[in-house]
């Protein structure tokens, strides 16, 4: 069972996305506001999963994402919005979100979604569900898959879903170049040509963890034009 914030403002809609979470066993809570929604974010018990709107009164869903990540919490977020736009995708993304579902969607298609985000042991698309839990070190962090945490001299940092999978991603192919698309395409499932700064956002979080200066990387190398290469 999970604690799921429900964030949604329609009181039909989060009525029928209740009753059906609960029919999984998972507990929901339910907030209509964008502001309730942030201060419920920073109070105990932090919840496993939040389903967000983005067309909310007070503040809308992209800040709740980013105020919670500046905040250093990683709890998944999958923003659900009537806003069938790439640009407005991407913004989620950008902002912090781990998966993004258009309406009008099937209750089906959402609850499979919230039990991709947390089926914590199993990776977003990257290896089988039967792949054994393994740890890797790089530099002198440790990374471990199964908790979705690195593991620190200053102690452990939790990661999100498409932190993991980044890593992961870069790990699998350690010493080779990974294409920014390739990165976008397996990590995000965007598009390989689309255009974002999403990934750059994402390595200079990753190497303020991994390496000793991050302005100087020795880990998590760029390579000018093509991606980004892991090296141990």
């Amino acid at each position: 069972m999970a604690l799921i914030l429900l964030v949604e403002d329609e009181a039909h809609i989060a009525e029928a996305i209740s009753y059906n979470l609960e029919a999984e066993q998972h507990e929901v809570e339910w907030v209509q506001h964008g502001r309730a929604a942030a201060d419920r974010l920073g109070a105990d018990p932090a919840p496993d999963l939040v389903i967000l709107d983005v067309m909310l009164p007070e503040m809308n869903g992209f800040e709740v994402a980013r105020r919670a990540r500046a905040a250093g919490n990683y709890v998944p977020i999958l923003i659900v919005t009537a806003k069938d736009d790439a640009r407005d995708r991407i913004r989620g993304i950008e902002e912090g979100a781990d998966d993004y579902l258009t309406k009008p969607f099937t209750l089906d298609e959402l609850l499979a979604r919230v039990r991709a985000l947390l089926r914590r042991r199993r990776w977003d698309g990257v290896a089988p569900e039967a792949a054994p839990v393994r740890s890797e070190r790089v530099g002198r962090v440790t990374v471990h898959f199964d908790r979705f945490e690195l593991e620190t001299d200053d102690g452990a940092v939790r990661l999100t879903t498409r932190e993991i999978g980044l890593l992961r991603a870069l790990i699998d192919r350690e010493g080779e170049v990974v294409e920014r698309g390739a990165l976008l395409e397996q990590v995000w499932g965007l598009r390989p040509d689309t255009r974002t700064r999403v990934i750059d956002t994402f390595i200079h979080r990753l190497r303020r963890y991994v390496e000793d200066d991050p302005s100087r990387p020795r880990h998590i190398v760029s390579v000018r034009g093509r991606g980004y290469r892991l090296v141990r």
